[in-house]
């Protein structure tokens, strides 16, 4: 034992680990904040851990590759030893960390612990909170079956109406103008390095915050926040009342921990891993996907949403909400803490979990999915209708009609999933956008069985229109070579 004590003395000196655990687990915090109220921050850290851990087991399977990844997941479900079960326990840790997640910023609002001095900890809080939700959308994405294909395409179709950096944002997350062989590979690089790097570095802060300004004193009625007294009334309590955080006031989170991890274990082993439904197929354009339960309220407030107001909302609504997060804490920096004085704010959080609940169960048994139709309700450039024949335009109608601008924009004006037509006949003879239409290619599914020979005939009549005056018409090279 002397030998022992004296090995520590010797690494203690040269590591500081008393002063570092002083400091950190160590440190004193309110008798009052060893509460069951405030274990869900540490369940989620415990959640993020778990990712952690079981995502480094899968990535030494799965393939993020668009022709292999839903092969590896169905070696990882059906060959691979436990392997369900890993992708399990990381889907479940996913839906435990978002869950517990939004409990403890909820629990942090209605306790007032966003005001003086904690502004920026509650900053941080909502950083991580969106991170997070990237993390579980990249994370769903990855699975590359029906849902994440057209859940991709659902989220470009979103992103692509932002003003100015529309084009540039989809082409930047696809890897190109549609989706293709990159698009996973870019979403893989997104969840395993960037958005998973910064989790870690905001993490990080965060802690560093809560250590800095100390664990938020249970709210009392009696005690409103006056900034410039707080500090010296916080220190006075801590030095009256304070216990180290380990080991007297982390008793009740190392319980809830536990629980944590038996619920997530528990759930693996019942329900399973989610998915993959099936491979992913563009050409199974009647999908009805479905995001995990935390976009059920958002996928679900999209497809209720009037086409004609939906680019708009969509565009300002969640923007506006996440400001709102944000700036909480430097509107309402002083007064009550305590949820028993703060009606409005317990009528708010009652107010906003009815509405997402109630959008989640209708995103849940709706036969709908989100309208994919905005860029059909617009006209089509009168420079792509002026001087045609009744054959092309009718064509137009066609190209309008079956909603082929969800995926290709016209002139600048349509969807961002394919390449812009206005320049097509200088790309394509007239055999090749037959072929194109009939029996699709690359990223576009094949129409040959939804249109009929004249709607062909016609489509075709007027995408041979779609050039620049200046610009030939497309040739093809072996007719001219052999002279025909």
């Amino acid at each position: 034992m002397d030998r022992l004590r004296a090995l520590y003395a010797w690494i203690d000196r040269r590591l500081a680990l008393g002063r570092l655990f002083e400091s950190t687990a160590g440190h004193l915090v309110p008798a009052n904040a060893g509460s069951w109220f405030y274990v869900f921050g540490s369940a989620t850290l415990l959640c993020l851990i778990i990712q952690i851990l079981s995502g480094i087991c899968l990535s030494l399977v799965y393939v993020p590759s668009a022709s292999e990844a839903w092969t590896s997941l169905q070696y990882l479900n059906y060959e691979m030893p436990l392997g369900w079960y890993l992708r399990a326990v990381h889907y479940w840790g996913s839906n435990f960390m978002v869950a517990l997640m939004s409990v403890h910023i909820t629990q942090v609002f209605l306790f007032g612990a966003y005001k003086y001095p904690r502004e920026l900890t509650w900053v941080s809080g909502c950083v991580l909170f969106v991170l997070t939700l990237g993390m579980a959308f990249t994370g769903q994405v990855l699975r590359w079956d029906q849902d994440a294909y057209w859940g991709v395409a659902i989220g470009m179709s979103i992103a692509g109406r932002s003003p100015v950096i529309g084009a540039q944002l989809v082409h930047a997350v696809l890897g190109g103008p549609i989706i293709g062989a990159t698009t996973l590979s870019r979403f893989y690089a997104l969840h395993v390095f960037v958005i998973l790097g910064l989790i870690l570095a905001t993490v990080t802060l965060h802690l560093r915050l809560v250590l800095q300004n100390g664990i938020n004193d249970f709210p009392d009625p009696a005690k409103p926040v006056n900034p410039e007294t707080y500090d010296a009334e916080y220190a006075d309590l801590v030095k009256r009342t304070g216990v180290p955080f380990f080991p007297n006031a982390i008793e009740k989170d190392l319980v809830f921990g536990g629980c944590v991890i038996l619920a997530i274990l528990a759930a693996a082993a019942f329900f399973g891993p989610s998915g993959p439904s099936g491979p992913p197929d563009p050409t199974l354009i009647r999908t009805s996907p479905r995001p995990d339960f935390y976009f059920l309220p958002l996928f679900s407030a999209f497809a209720l949403l009037p086409p004609d107001v939906e680019t708009v909302l969509i565009l300002v609504g969640p923007p506006i909400g996440i400001a709102l997060l944000f700036a909480i804490p430097f509107f309402e920096r002083s007064g009550q803490k305590s949820p028993l004085r703060r009606p409005v704010a317990v009528l708010s959080v009652i107010l906003v979990f009815l509405v997402l609940g109630s959008l989640a169960y209708l995103g849940r048994i709706s036969p709908w999915s989100p309208v994919m139709d905005a860029w059909s309700g617009l006209p089509l450039p009168e420079k792509s209708l002026y001087g045609r024949s009744a054959l092309q335009l009718a064509g137009a109608t066609v190209f309008q009609s079956k909603q082929c601008r969800n995926c290709h924009a016209v002139l600048g004006t349509g969807g961002e999933r394919g390449p812009d037509l206005g320049d097509v006949a200088t790309r394509l003879t007239r055999d090749q956008l037959i072929r194109q239409v009939l029996q699709g290619g690359g990223n576009m599914p094949a129409y040959g069985k939804q249109l009929s020979p004249p709607e062909v005939t016609a489509l075709v009549a007027w995408l041979e229109t779609l050039r620049p005056g200046y610009e030939p018409v497309a040739r093809d090279e072996t007719r001219r070579a052999t002279g025909r």
